[in-house]
């Protein structure tokens, strides 16, 4: 069978906790002069001030989401992803700090599935416009918008960001929005996994529920629940789904049932290396 290659996947494993309990652990003796300070909420006012003058100028805003995401995986799922994704995404560039992960998007909640909390696009634009100028205030050169919700993209954010840059641009100060991290990294892996053999998902499918099971484990993901993770199938694009066909409605899109922690791995991996390599060409574009 056909394979994908794709030559920005590192084959590197990113050192991140497995849990949440490890995430939100105190860090062992030692742990900070092993690993840069990338999150600006772990950060004192005098570490980020030493951080921009040593040019980490560019700000990471990452947004999540509350959202239910099948009875496998918990709500916070896009939330938790992101807070793992930008703080890796910062430590790759090197000259960056994450931004607290906003945990609501556009999005609306459901009696029927009780896991969602959402914004409107319009509130998520006005929220986006003052933390990009609050960081610009910090001292903050560079701001980049991203999201691992596709509620509100690209519009919200690729709007925001074109406000924000012709405001600021004449005074040496740019706003992107990098939107590789989860568009292009999301669609080459479906492609991957359909020239593979792994059966068609997308919401709480094969690449949510495997990035899950690899960051977050049995915390982030009911494990026992993946063997009979399968909803409503995915139509091809443009089709209308039968009103007569029966529903599953579990929140499930496709079939979970395959996934995996290299799945997993391999998910967040693309995310992390699509963000840098385009963070890196705007960033070269600056000068």
């Amino acid at each position: 069978m056909r394979r994908f290659s794709f030559p920005a996947i590192s084959v590197a494993m990113i050192a991140l906790p497995a849990t949440v309990a490890l995430a939100q652990a105190p860090a062992a003796a030692g742990a900070q002069d092993r690993a840069p300070l990338v999150e600006f909420e772990m950060m004192t006012w005098p570490e980020v001030k030493q951080a921009l003058a040593e040019g980490k100028t560019t700000a990471l805003f990452y947004t999540g989401g509350t959202e239910q995401r099948g009875p496998q995986n918990v709500n916070g799922g896009h939330t938790l992803m992101a807070k793992a994704t930008v703080k890796a995404i910062a430590l790759k560039l090197g000259n960056a700090i994450a931004m607290p992960v906003l945990p609501y998007t556009p999005n609306n909640a459901s009696a029927e599935l009780p896991g969602t909390i959402g914004l409107t696009p319009e509130i998520l634009a006005v929220v986006l416009e003052r933390v990009a100028d609050q960081a610009i205030a910090t001292g903050f050169k560079t701001v980049i918008l991203m999201g691992d919700h596709g509620g509100g993209q690209p519009a919200v954010y690729r709007d925001v960001a074109k406000k924000l840059d012709d405001k600021y641009a004449p005074q040496g100060i740019r706003v992107f929005f990098c939107d590789e991290v989860y568009a292009k990294a999301q669609g080459d892996f479906d492609k991957w996994l359909e020239a593979n053999g792994y059966p068609v998902s997308s919401h709480a499918g094969i690449p949510d529920t495997s990035e899950m099971l690899y960051l977050g484990g049995d915390l982030w993901v009911r494990r026992d629940l993946i063997k009979t993770a399968v909803g409503d199938p995915v139509l091809p694009r443009g089709q209308a789904r039968d009103p007569n066909a029966p529903r599953v409605n579990n929140g499930i899109s496709g079939d979970a049932r395959r996934s995996t922690t290299e799945l997993g791995k391999m998910a967040f991996d693309m995310k992390v290396d699509y963000a840098v390599k385009q963070i890196r060409g705007f960033l070269d574009a600056r000068h």
